[in-house]
């Protein structure tokens, strides 16, 4: 009996999402960083993008990198945040490459590469405006100054970051601003960079329109492989499955209820104030997964089934007429902030199947 709440990992259509990918960029002369925080590093998954010929893969967490090298993959590793000072041995470790903003920071990397013999590359993040990480372009040649000089430190190239918490989206207009100040750095220093990563899944887009890609030569890409999606406004990619992860959940209770609570309300169990709209008595479905597993808003039931609210382990859906009963199955589509959570979860089973590649009409055309 196949258990649940679980995650069903379709790997044939990871991979020709990653394969389709792959080519598309390559003739645009930008290679692919396959980001993997989205599946929790999960091995199997990370080997079929290295088969899909992807070469780099980046992560964000330092175990995630350390796992994946215990699994004996075979792919220049990239920590894909600064590194926190408490984890400096680590880095040096089992990453390749980490991306980096502080001058601190990379000095201790030094130091410990040093120490362990070793030749730590380094992506130096510039800010395009998103306001996450990233030097502010007018201290880039100072900071690049300050990291020549440091032992056992290469700089592999400089990265941007686009729609990741500002929503600031990569226009045209950006992108030549990103790669003027490459150029700049490249003639100042004479350094070839061989990553200059303009960006992730949200610039999908311009990289398709535009008719000059300049210095850019990587993305790092993770939801537009996984789930078939540019991140702009979300809409699919043609020619990619949206359905390689799928979501489900068991029944464990059905019941004709009212649709208001009944009696004096205060908050809920995480502080909020939920209003109900009055609909009478409506079959009321819960399914055995809740908050503390999976990004809640981020799931879409496959059935024509409304999401009315979740506790911390439950569920709860207006059934719309759909008789289901208690060890049912509900299914559901996943974005990236689902997915996330949902393989970060011990709670969550997680199983890879190899299937034909059309199924439902997921393959956008």
């Amino acid at each position: 009996m196949v258990s649940n709440p679980r995650i069903e990992i379709n790997l044939d259509k990871i991979k020709h999402n990653a394969t389709t990918l792959r080519e598309l960029y390559e003739a645009k002369g930008v290679h692919i960083t396959g980001v993997v925080k989205g599946v929790f590093a999960k091995p199997e998954v990370v080997k079929v993008l290295i088969d899909s010929g992807i070469k780099s893969i980046a992560d964000s967490k330092i175990s995630n990198i350390e796992k994946m090298k215990m699994a004996n993959l075979q792919a220049t590793f990239i920590l894909l945040r600064t590194p926190a000072m408490s984890e400096i041995q680590k880095v040096i470790e089992f990453a390749d490459i980490s991306m980096n903003t502080e001058i601190e920071v990379v000095r201790a990397l030094s130091a410990e590469a040093k120490k362990q013999k070793k030749i730590h590359q380094i992506i130096i993040m510039v800010e395009m405006g998103d306001l996450r990480e990233g030097i502010l372009l007018n201290d880039v040649a100072a900071f690049i100054e300050e990291v020549i000089i440091f032992p056992n430190i290469q700089i592999a190239g400089i990265g941007a970051n686009f729609a990741c918490f500002g929503g600031v989206i990569p226009t045209e207009h950006k992108m030549q601003l990103f790669s003027s100040l490459v150029k700049r750095m490249k003639r100042k220093f004479n350094i070839p960079f061989p990553y200059v990563s303009g960006g992730n899944s949200a610039n999908h887009n311009w990289l398709m329109n535009t008719t000059d890609v300049r210095e850019v030569n990587n993305m790092r890409l993770g939801e537009s492989i996984f789930l078939g999606c540019e991140t702009v406004k979300g809409e699919p990619i043609p020619n990619l499955f949206t359905d390689a992860f799928s979501f489900f959940a068991e029944v464990i209770e059905s019941k004709l209820k009212p649709s208001v609570p009944t009696g004096m309300r205060g908050k809920n169990a995480f502080g909020e104030f939920i209003s109900f709209p009055d609909n009478g008595i409506i079959r009321r479905i819960i399914v055995g997964v809740g908050r503390q597993d999976v990004l809640v808003s981020g799931l879409t039931p496959l059935l024509p089934l409304e999401i009315i609210g979740s506790s911390s382990d439950h569920i709860i859906l207006d059934a719309n007429n759909n008789y289901l009963k208690s060890g049912d199955e509900v299914a559901f589509s996943l974005n990236y902030g689902a997915l996330l959570t949902a393989m970060t979860s011990p709670s969550i089973y997680k199983h890879t199947t190899y299937s034909a590649l059309v199924s439902r009409g997921s393959a956008r055309k």
